[in-house]
């Protein structure tokens, strides 16, 4: 871990050289907003998959920058690029200015028994109809561009069954209000009634000089290799206001490609306070800690590295730390902590006390590697990440799994007779559940935190993976895939949250009479992306069959036996459709 060290100094040396070394050119920056086109982003990394992506970018450092670099034909069909996504409505030379049209968004999705997805942006977890609706301008003024694209959401946020509302709820007491509700901002269901809101969606104003971009915004973000889950960054919340500096383009150097990004934004509370909540038991209410009224400071960094020996290859990692404001210093190290060491040992004070821990703050780091094997027409990616230090390099050495979550995946084009046309497999695994070493020391459940309150969540939801806490997902998606367009099937099972489960079961064997069955979701569901003209339609629909919904059950008939009890499953659907217009 002492290599760390040497690294982010390195870091600082390069990212500065390559900032003045780009001052001779000019880049357009508008960009591609994570999720909101799916099947074109989808296209871009099968063409990479395919060795017809010019850009040598990684795919890793999203939103996508639009150029010519990649400006790519995806759809034999309409001979769809990436610079079409968007209408020229204003031009003038003479003052280097250009107005645009973005597209139009709307996307729905409806769940009929209790909220299910992730990777929705804005959108939030509830019952019934939802609706997101989005649409824009992007001005570029030399090297000066302004994306405005807000977001407006509405919710059904039809009533259900809690985990506070379950029969067996009244049991969990302390040991469930301090280990889930205590640490982390995450409210099962926002307010009480219809839910809306109005926000700066993907909106940004940046001054870009040749391939670094810095400036304002609001754009989701997503970090790493993965296709369904991020440990650090991903677009399963809504956007948060950051400031950022980054490449637009991968910059070549005489041992290869770099790309990055450093940020420090602020994330808001979800506004939901379960301690005034009169529907919440008051046992558990009883429990709760007041939370502080306080945004949270974040800084984040993100590297990726391609060597110029191995093509295909790629090697990142991204850190970021959290801090309520009210707790933060005003020095450059508690702006940038990201820089620090990561060993623990580096914190402990002459008086061998542990400074971190006195800073209050929650980190988080990982590290991932992706190779894509044009010939085969594949790739495989792996994700690593802590959400605590280790000690020293021993430590790292002897528990490598302590505090550990990770994300391996790989994907296939087999191709069909017909030119263009492909199957594309994927198979994607990502665990969050803690390791066995919770047994011997201390091991915080990713995103929940004991001194800062809210979380690793933006308005109530996880910035990083879409399943939550403790939870774990396997998934497996067959598509048939051609440009721009995508029929496919997709299985997953879904395990939640265990180490909730693992909290409840053996705090005491009384509980363990009401707490003793996993909650696990099995799903199979359709999807389909496509495009006719100025239309892009997207679909999914998804059948979940949830087991032991809430670890709720019923005790054995006859008493005792293990394998015969009172099953509470419940059956929901959900379903997603998404209408884009392009101005074309």
């Amino acid at each position: 871990m002492y290599l760390f060290t040497y690294i982010t100094y390195f870091m600082k040396v390069v990212y500065l050289s390559l900032l003045l070394l780009s001052l001779n050119f000019c880049a357009l920056a508008q960009t591609l907003p994570v999720g909101l086109l799916e099947n074109v982003e989808d296209a871009y990394r099968r063409q990479q998959l395919l060795g017809k992506d010019s850009s040598n970018t990684s795919y890793m450092i999203r939103p996508m920058f639009m150029s010519d670099r990649n400006n790519l034909a995806l759809d034999p069909d309409t001979n769809y690029s990436l610079l079409k996504f968007r209408k020229l409505l204003y031009n003038n030379p003479k003052l280097h200015t250009q107005i645009y049209a973005l597209p139009v968004s709307w996307q729905q999705q409806f769940n009929s028994h209790h909220p299910y997805g992730m990777n929705d942006g804005s959108m939030v977890q509830a019952r019934g109809y939802q609706t997101q609706l989005s649409a824009g301008i992007y001005a570029k003024i030399g090297p000066l561009s302004i994306q405005f694209r807000p977001e407006y959401v509405f919710a059904e946020n039809k009533g259900f069954q809690r985990l506070a509302d379950v029969p067996n709820g009244v049991y969990w007491n302390t040991p469930f209000t301090s280990t889930y509700y205590n640490r982390i901002d995450l409210p099962d269901r926002f307010e009480d009634g219809t839910y809306s809101k109005f926000s700066l969606g993907q909106s940004s104003v940046r001054l870009n000089i040749g391939p670094v971009s810095a400036g304002f915004s609001n754009d989701n973000l997503w970090w790493g290799p993965g296709v369904r889950n991020s440990l650090l960054m991903s677009n399963n919340a809504s956007g948060f206001r950051h400031l950022t500096l980054n490449t637009t383009k991968p910059i070549k150097t005489y041992i290869g490609s770099f790309e990055a990004q450093v940020i420090g934004g602020r994330l808001e509370q979800s506004g939901v306070d379960l301690k005034t909540d009169p529907t919440v038991p008051l046992a558990i209410r009883n429990e709760l800690l007041e939370k502080p009224r306080d945004w949270r400071y974040i800084s984040g960094i993100v590297l990726i590295y391609q060597p110029k020996w191995v093509p295909g290859l790629f090697f990142g990692f991204d850190r970021s730390f959290i801090v309520n404001r009210s707790k933060m210093g005003r020095s450059f190290g508690d702006y940038f902590p990201i820089f620090s060491k990561v060993d623990k040992v580096g914190y402990v004070t002459p008086e061998g006390t542990y400074s971190e821990d006195a800073a209050e703050r929650d980190q988080y780091i990982s590290f991932f590697t992706k190779y894509v094997f044009t010939e085969s027409k594949a790739e495989v990616y792996f994700q690593y990440g802590r959400n605590d230090h280790s000690y020293d390099l021993r430590d790292l050495a002897v528990e490598p799994e302590h505090t550990r979550a990770y994300i391996v995946g790989v994907r296939k084009l087999l191709p069909l007779k017909k030119q263009e046309e492909y199957i594309q497999i994927g198979l994607e695994l990502t665990q969050l559940e803690r390791s066995t070493t919770v047994q011997l020391r201390d091991y915080p459940t990713w995103y929940a935190h004991s001194q800062v309150l809210d979380g690793y969540t933006n308005k109530g939801q996880v910035l990083g993976a879409g399943i939550g806490p403790g939870s774990n997902l396997q998934t497996l998606d067959v598509s048939w895939v051609k440009g721009l367009k995508r029929i496919g099937i997709q299985f997953e099972r879904k395990v939640n949250n265990n180490d909730l489960f693992y909290d409840f079961s053996f705090a005491s064997a009384d509980k363990r009479q009401y707490i003793n069955r996993h909650w696990v979701d099995l799903s199979i569901g359709t999807n389909l992306s496509w495009n006719y003209k100025h239309f892009i339609v997207n679909g999914q629909l998804t059948y979940i069959k949830s087991l032991n919904y809430q670890y709720q059950w019923q005790d054995s008939t006859p008493p005792g036996d293990y394998w015969n009890w009172n099953k509470q499953d419940v059956n929901n659907l959900h379903g997603k459709i998404g209408l884009i217009y392009i101005f074309n």
